[in-house]
Parts: structure tokens; C-alpha cells; sequence
């Protein structure tokens, strides 16, 4: 079996339906792993999944895509500032299960992209991770992702927590 080539590229406004479509496949795999329900995903309207799409060319934020040869959205990773002292938060976070794990190379491969692009925006990246997420904290933690001690309530449900990590740029 030949290596699967992936591209990855920035996301625009044009791409809202695949960005609409992917985000309903990631909340339904992993429903603590995002700050929307899927609900809330299913009622956006086509204004909203353009202005997601449009994430990706953004000043001081990415949004990118993983897209196999057949054009099909396996993956996805963003980050943005929310403000100059807290520098680029990571978000967005997806990669369909068949795409997952070290052999595949996908996570690594959006990762490396956007710790390029938060190079430019400052000295580290954090991320929150939800507290039951392990397999997702672990990666983090072999990526150089450290915890900081801090939490953030979740905001679908305040009595669990995301954990906030950072890594040095």
C-alpha cells in the first residue's frame, strides 16, 4: 500500500461547505473536544461557515485543511490571537480516526504548520485541552506541550475542566 499524500492548505470562504461538513464529522467523534455542540453546528447558516472559512487568511490567525489526493477533508488545525499577551492560542483541532497516529504523520504535519505560523506571533502556543481528552493531552505532551497548572471551565458543561498547556516556540 503506497503512503498517503495529504495537502495542506489554508482554508477560505469558498471551502464552507467541506468546512461545515468536517466540523459536524469532528463534534460528533469527539463532542467534549470542541466549545459547540452539535446542535449549535447544525443551525449556523451559510454567512457563519464562510466567515469560519475565511479564518484561514486571517490577521493573526490560521485555519488549515488536510485534504487526501481524492480532495476528501480528513484533518483540521487553527489558531488565532485572542490578544498580544497571550499570544496564539491553538483550536480547532481534528484529525478523522483512520488519519490518526505517528505512522500517518497528519497531526505532525498540521502541527509543524501552525507552530511556523505562531513563530510570527509570539514565543509560545497554548492550547486547552478538555480533562477526559488523554489520547489528545499525551500527544500534546510527546509534541513538547507542558501544563501549566491553569484550567478553563468547559463551557458545555462547568463542572468538567480544559486544561491549558503551552509550548515553548
Amino acid at each position: 500500500m503506497k503512503p498517503e499524500i495529504f495537502t495542506i492548505r489554508p482554508t477560505t470562504g469558498a471551502d464552507w461547505r467541506a468546512i461545515r461538513d468536517l466540523r459536524i464529522e469532528m463534534i460528533r467523534d469527539t463532542p467534549t473536544a470542541y466549545a459547540e455542540s452539535l446542535q449549535d453546528a447544525l443551525g449556523h447558516d451559510q454567512t457563519e461557515w464562510v466567515m469560519r472559512g475565511e479564518r484561514g487568511t486571517s490577521e493573526h490567525g490560521i485555519a488549515l485543511a488536510a485534504l487526501t489526493e481524492g480532495e476528501r477533508w480528513v484533518g483540521t488545525m487553527g489558531a488565532f490571537v485572542p490578544n498580544p499577551e497571550a499570544g496564539p492560542l491553538l483550536v480547532g483541532v481534528y484529525v478523522a480516526p483512520e488519519y490518526r497516529g505517528r505512522q500517518a504523520g497528519l497531526t505532525d504535519s498540521l502541527l509543524s504548520r501552525i507552530e511556523d505560523w505562531a513563530r510570527t506571533e509570539g514565543p509560545q502556543l497554548t492550547l486547552h485541552v478538555h480533562e477526559d481528552n488523554t489520547r489528545a493531552r499525551k500527544y500534546y505532551e510527546r509534541q513538547g506541550f507542558k501544563l501549566t497548572g491553569q484550567t478553563v471551565a468547559y463551557n458545555l458543561d462547568p463542572t468538567k475542566n480544559e486544561l491549558e498547556m503551552v509550548k515553548q516556540l
